[in-house]
């Protein structure tokens, strides 16, 4: 079954985007640490979705290291952060992000995302 990766810690929003997922027939696979996410990367998935309000999580060096590897360098990043942490948006296009919204926007392109790619939503 293709898949997305959601590199993120929070479990609730996770169950939304399953949710958003089952329609576009992906399975959304949650990883939590940077080799958790290389290791889930190999088996070229869709999209990978970054929470950039995860304090716990070093999702700037994740996506740095997807950029790096160049097995997995072309595999679609979306990151997505709370109206107030704008400048994490600077940040994660500066390690790599192929696209960052804010959540509210990211909420209302998920569908779109999921089913074409980040870049065509």
């Amino acid at each position: 079954m293709p898949e997305a990766i959601a590199f993120m810690d929070d479990l609730m929003f996770l169950s939304r985007i399953q949710q958003a997922a089952k329609p576009e027939g992906l399975d959304v696979r949650r990883v939590a640490t940077v080799p958790e996410l290389l290791e889930a990367c190999r088996a070229a998935p869709r999209v990978v979705l970054v929470d950039l309000d995860a304090a716990r999580l070093a999702w700037a060096e994740g996506i740095a290291a997807l950029r790096r590897d160049p097995a997995l360098a072309g595999i679609p990043v979306v990151g997505f952060y709370g109206h107030v942490n704008a400048e994490r948006a600077r940040d994660a296009e500066l390690a790599g992000a192929t696209r960052v919204l804010p959540r509210g926007a990211f909420v209302q392109q998920l569908a779109r995302i999921l089913a074409s790619g980040p870049t065509n939503a």
